[in-house]
């Protein structure tokens, strides 16, 4: 637990109770989550489903909040005052910089949101909006440490590093999103709808994330919590298989090309393998 830590009561039984509830669910939260939400996504675009179910934005939020559970179950024990006010800060701009976005096109470009996905603050940007961002930095950041090992220690190759992931991430996430229509750019871009300076904003919005997130956390704790917990890298597992599959199944093969470089990375960690699908009882005759 990081050496500022908040006092609550039950917290140790309740982050103890997570890792549990993790490690025994590891394929069913990495894997079939991610597949399932894959084929309702596509399936929702293509109206084959009942209309409540099309896009419906709770089933959206509840199966990211599942597939988001071994990052809260991994960083859990490290966040202590200095990481929630880092939390905080990025909640804050996360709102504040998409607020902007969406009214003035600075600094991604002109888009709009096409699908519902859920409650929205001041009516023009998602309440949940956080969920879907903060992931993006932080496996970009563990996967750094994990990769380059010793030289993250240098800030001149950890920022950079992991401001290039957070990059890589948005050019597999951003295309399969426009192609579902959850947001649409005007006028489109060249790289399958998304307009580059979308990624000039993310240049912008990564390196505060980033910035924020290596002031926040002890990179001692978030090694060590990375040595001793085996899942934590496994909402990029889920990341990979939902985006690889819905840039696959719109033809996206630059994307899927991206995340299957992700997935690369991810086997290069040796964080996760089929040895964690649970074993069924054999039936005997």
């Amino acid at each position: 637990m990081s050496t500022d830590a908040i006092s609550l009561p039950g917290r140790a039984r309740v982050e103890a109770g997570l890792d549990d509830l993790v490690r025994e669910n590891r394929f069913t939260i990495a894997v079939v989550f991610p597949l399932m939400g894959a084929v309702l996504l596509v399936a929702s675009r293509e109206t084959l489903l009942p209309g409540v179910l099309n896009f419906n934005p709770y089933l959206i939020i509840f199966g990211t909040l599942v597939m988001r559970l071994p990052l809260v179950a991994g960083l859990a024990p490290l966040v202590g005052r200095r990481a929630a006010a880092g939390l905080l800060l990025l909640t804050a701009y996360s709102y504040g910089i998409e607020y902007v976005g969406v009214l003035t096109g600075f600094p991604y470009g002109s888009f709009e949101y096409g699908v519902d996905l859920g409650p929205m603050l001041l009516d023009t940007v998602p309440l949940g909006l956080p969920v879907f961002f903060f992931p993006l930095v932080v496996n970009a950041y563990l996967l750094c440490l994990l990769l380059l090992g010793p030289r993250t220690e240098s800030a001149l190759v950890r920022l950079p590093a992991v401001i290039a992931v957070v990059l890589l991430m948005d050019l597999v996430l951003d295309p399969g999103a426009v192609a579902l229509t959850f947001w649409t750019y005007d006028p489109a871009g060249a790289y399958y709808g998304v307009p580059w300076s979308n990624y000039a904003g993310w240049v912008l919005s990564a390196t505060v994330a980033v910035g924020t997130l290596d002031a926040a956390f002890e990179r001692s704790g978030l090694r060590q919590r990375l040595r001793d917990c085996e899942f934590m890298l496994d909402d990029l597992v889920s990341f990979v298989v939902l985006w690889g599959l819905v840039n696959a199944y719109f033809g996206n093969w630059v994307p899927v090309a991206l995340a299957g470089l992700l997935g690369a990375g991810l086997l290069a960690t040796d964080r996760f393998d089929f040895d964690v699908r649970p074993s069924w009882p054999s039936v005997r005759g």
